[in-house]
């Protein structure tokens, strides 16, 4: 724990329970060791997390780093007292960042502050990062849970991570390796995943809606709909990079489709998308009509149905997509690349 290791009654007093982050750690032990990788190196001291490189596999390995939160998603996590999956949501605002580079993930580590340890809800917590680190094919090499009392309610809490992956050089993916004429590719979302849930709460309470209300078009519980753990595509894409010619990926994240996909983009070439080659999923379409949500800003806010856009050469399209299929992750192509001006245009409407 952050606040240290010396248990004293004014510490205690304080609202600092040191006993409780221990039996934490001792808790979560069993999900870490889910997430071994053979290039783990024990630290006995546990202060850090130790991975050797295997730099033999590689001519001229780059490392990739990136950090996330899953934002005010876990408020709904907290009032519906449900806590295994937002680590799942974690681990694929990080890695699925990380991947668009091209790079295989390594290892991850994850921060949880709360107003109160409890031991059961930590582990959690971490039992979803570690099944999430599972789906992603990395290790979960360390993290840290810090007590926060007066700054969060006993009930409050808060995540974020890091991750770090490598690439080849001569390998990396990008707007540099997009060229005209290449298919656009898109891998079917779970849901929101972890973006616009402030919007998303804000229909929930202006609608006065009941998160634990069934609601037949969404097939179930409001709240453990919009709870779906956002959909990991790391090894999918690795997957992609290693089979077919893939040249650019986009994690569909916060600011929607064409936001996203436009930063894979070169200055001289559009993305031209065609929103008839999908429907979003029904959880999508009941936020606009209980909110009174635009088109334009539920395509502003959320992913729409699309959690990553693959962009591949076109010859290598239809094999791309037949191998998506093979995983069992939802794919087909949404539109081309032509000449333009690095943006997305979004042609057709939604069947």
């Amino acid at each position: 724990m952050a606040e240290g290791a010396n248990t004293t009654p004014a510490y205690a007093a304080a609202g600092v329970d040191i006993a409780a982050g221990e039996r934490a750690v001792d808790l979560m032990k069993k999900h870490v060791s889910r997430t071994t990788r053979p290039e783990l190196v024990t630290d006995a001291s546990g202060f850090a997390g130790l991975f050797r490189l295997d730099v033999g596999r590689y001519e001229s390995p780059v490392l990739a780093t990136s950090t996330d939160g899953v934002g005010t998603k876990v408020l709904l996590a907290q009032a519906l007292d449900r806590h295994d999956t937002i680590g799942i949501d974690l681990v694929g605002m990080v890695i699925d960042d990380l991947v668009v580079s091209g790079a295989e993930p390594l290892f991850m580590t994850d921060y949880i502050a709360c107003g109160k340890v409890v031991p059961e809800r930590i582990a959690e917590i971490v039992g979803g990062i570690a099944e999430g680190c599972v789906q992603a094919g990395c290790a979960l090499i360390g993290g840290e849970t810090a007590e926060h009392p007066g700054a969060m309610a006993p009930d409050e809490y808060d995540l974020a991570g890091a991750g770090t992956g490598v690439v080849e050089a001569g390998a990396i993916l990008g707007p540099d390796r997009v060229r005209e004429g290449d298919v656009v590719v898109a891998l079917a979302s779970s849901g929101p995943h972890s973006n616009g849930y402030s919007l998303i709460r804000h229909v929930v309470d202006q609608a006065g809606l009941d998160l634990r209300s069934h609601v037949p078009e969404l097939g179930g519980e409001l709240g453990e709909v919009l709870l779906t753990p956002t959909r990991i595509y790391a090894k999918d894409c690795l997957a992609l990079v290693s089979e077919v010619e893939a040249h650019a990926f986009a994690h569909i994240t916060g600011g929607g489709l064409a936001s996203n996909l436009e930063r894979s983009l070169p200055p001289g070439l559009d993305a031209v998308l065609d929103r008839g080659t999908w429907t979003p999923a029904p959880v999508f379409s009941f936020i606009a009509e209980q909110g009174g949500v635009s088109r334009e800003d539920m395509e502003a806010t959320f992913n729409m149905g699309v959690g990553m856009a693959a962009i591949i050469a076109p010859d290598d399209a239809d094999r791309a997509i037949a191998l998506l299929a093979d995983r069992g992750v939802e794919a087909w192509s949404m539109g081309y690349v032509t000449t333009g001006t690095g943006r997305v245009r979004l042609d057709g409407d939604h069947r």
